[in-house]
């Protein structure tokens, strides 16, 4: 059969089962060539970080900012820490994650971060793909590289909010259910949002400790918003829900269209919802189902990258729409954005045998006219959001 989006070949395939692995049961794809476009991984948030430190009115003893002395965390831990003034806290088959040699650096990296900036260990950590759209409408898929966010609960109801990409910007914050929000970094707006609605749904309304990093930065174009938001949801369900129980993610999807409605939800519910090796059709009204086509790349001798221009924001356009043309021109078979919105990189769907004179025929023509070399990175069509242990 051929996919409608690019008439390429692929072999046929078992039908599918009827809803999609159990968390944990496959990875999201290989990661063995993270870090391409992921130096300071996760920047791509709407906004620019403030720096610095600011007290949060209303809430005696808090703070913002990452560097939190260690007289900070006793006091937290003594006003509603479940820890019990444990500096491990939380449960250890999250906290473990940070000291497992054979887990990936990135989970590794968000669970220890997350005890570094709040004196305790993550109950859970949680991945989340980055997605995409194919050519054909409605088509989404998910990419083997992730996002990821490390929880643990709270009884105080106050929520602690860092990532790495913003160390001066770490925040504490009443979880307050009405009213206006309270003032936070521009950073962590949209995930305090996810926190105050699953708050709302009775997920967490004691308050969490909460760290968000991604694996790729905003040069590689694709939306970072939507799978850090499910990874949070995903955590933060699953630390204040029955335990070993999965959280719901069909009412997590609903919960977050309707909180961040200028969100892009069909890509949530591809890193909610993908396989591997398959694209996804969301239904257009929820509870009517879900169709998956197959699309596989390598299982028919292709290569599926993602094209990305550097350089002034002005020029960018003209320039991705001059890479595109160079690789049609060596041998690709078809181009298009990643996402709704217009961005800096474009999909690239081209023979395996053509990869190398594709990648040649760009670098010349950019280092020619003395301009940044744009950057690619191999796209492997990935499973959903899964909890990492």
């Amino acid at each position: 059969m051929t996919h409608p989006a690019t008439g390429l070949p692929y072999p046929s395939t078992p039908a599918d089962p009827a809803a999609p692995a159990r968390t944990g049961t496959a990875a999201p794809g290989p990661r063995s060539e993270r870090g391409t476009l992921g130096a300071d991984a996760g920047t791509a948030r709407t906004g620019t970080a403030n720096a610095g430190t600011h007290a949060v009115p209303g809430v005696p003893g808090t703070q913002r900012g990452a560097a939190r002395g260690g007289a900070a965390r006793t006091a937290d831990r003594a006003e509603g820490d479940p820890a019990g003034g444990d500096p491990a806290g939380g449960d250890p088959a999250g906290g473990d994650l940070a000291r497992r040699a054979t887990v990936d650096p990135l989970f590794r990296l968000v669970a220890y971060a997350l005890e570094a900036a709040h004196g305790r260990r993550p109950t859970a950590v949680w991945s989340a793909p980055y997605a995409f759209h194919l050519g054909s409408p409605g088509l989404v898929a998910a990419a083997g590289w992730p996002t990821a966010a490390a929880a643990a609960p709270r009884t105080d109801g106050l929520v602690r909010l860092s990532s790495l990409a913003h160390p001066a910007d770490g925040c504490d914050l009443p979880l307050t259910l009405a009213g206006p929000p309270p003032d936070a970094p521009e950073w962590a707006v949209r995930p305090y949002a996810v926190l105050r609605a699953l708050a709302r749904a009775g997920h967490g309304r004691g308050g969490t400790d909460l760290h968000v990093q991604g694996s790729l930065t905003a040069a590689a174009g694709l939306a970072t918003a939507e799978p850090s938001e499910c990874a949070i949801a995903l955590a933060v369900a699953d630390v204040h829900g029955p335990r070993g129980e999965e959280p719901d993610r069909a009412h997590l999807a609903r919960l977050l269209a309707d909180t961040l409605p200028d969100g892009d939800d069909t890509l949530r519910r591809a890193a909610l919802f993908a396989r591997p090796g398959k694209a996804l059709l969301p239904a257009p009204e929820p509870g009517r189902g879900r169709r998956y086509v197959d699309f596989d790349p390598a299982a028919s001798g292709a290569r599926l990258v993602l094209l990305a221009v550097r350089g002034d924001p002005e020029d960018r356009p003209a320039e991705l729409a001059r890479a595109v043309a160079l690789t049609r021109a060596a041998g690709a078979l078809s181009a298009w954005q990643p996402g709704q919105r217009e961005g800096r990189s474009v999909l690239v769907l081209l023979p395996d045998a053509r990869l190398a004179a594709v990648r040649a025929a760009v670098a010349e023509d950019f280092r020619d006219r003395g301009r940044p070399v744009p950057r690619f990175l191999n796209i492997a069509v990935a499973g959903p959001a899964r909890r990492e242990e």
